[in-house]
């Protein structure tokens, strides 16, 4: 089992109006709360968004190594559209418009986001457990 993903941010205002609404959305609630950071916890698994004095870069490029996106499950097709149109009003921005919802090809619905960091998450439909 994922114990924790911890994100550093440039501008930790920006990443809890983006990843605050979508762990919200998502069934995430608030764990933990400090000054340079915030988490939210879903089953045990946690993930954190944190401005760290340690930063080496004010950016964040999810085309060189390291993380690239975080894919969710949502349940439904109709979950991920309401999500996909909510986001833009949370710092979210559709990726692939002209593909969407098979930019991962056909079978796979899903949304692609990226945020105002340069964060990607994917929201795939999935079945009902």
């Amino acid at each position: 089992m994922l114990h924790h993903v911890e994100l550093w941010v440039p501008d930790l205002d920006r990443a809890v109006r983006s990843w605050g609404w979508l762990l919200g959305e998502l069934g995430y609630q608030p764990f933990q709360e400090w000054e340079a950071g915030r988490s939210w916890i879903l089953d045990g698994t946690y993930v954190v968004v944190e401005r760290s004095p340690a930063l080496t870069s004010s950016t964040h490029d999810r085309c060189r190594p390291g993380l690239n996106h975080l894919a969710f499950g949502v349940t439904g097709q109709a979950r991920v559209d309401e999500l996909v149109s909510a986001s833009a009003g949370h710092g979210w921005t559709l990726m692939f418009p002209d593909r969407h919802p098979y930019a991962g090809g056909t079978g796979h619905y899903a949304g692609y986001l990226e945020n105002e960091d340069g964060f990607e998450v994917e929201l795939v439909a999935v079945r009902e457990r």
